[in-house]
């Protein structure tokens, strides 16, 4: 690896990392109430896009990193949905 790739790898690790705590919190809590519902669909269609962006440039950090937030945010995106 370079040092291109290093930099998106931390960064990757870094941006999902700091995801997980609020994920694993609204899981754990089904407490949806501080939750802005438009915010988090436009959060859950950018990172949806930045996996697309991954995809297509074959870039493995953008597309693991990504995979992994978006289906956390779905999760959450569904669960703001059901427990409103």
């Amino acid at each position: 690896m370079n040092l291109i790739d290093w930099v998106g790898s931390l960064a990757a690790i870094l941006t999902t990392a700091s995801f997980v705590p609020q994920a694993w919190h609204t899981f754990r809590t089904r407490d949806v109430s501080g939750i802005s519902l438009g915010m988090y669909s436009l959060f859950t269609v950018g990172v949806a896009l930045w996996l697309v962006y991954g995809v297509l440039m074959v870039a493995w950090p953008i597309i693991i990193a990504n995979v992994i937030t978006t289906s956390l945010a779905l999760m959450i995106l569904v669960m703001k949905l059901r427990y409103r």
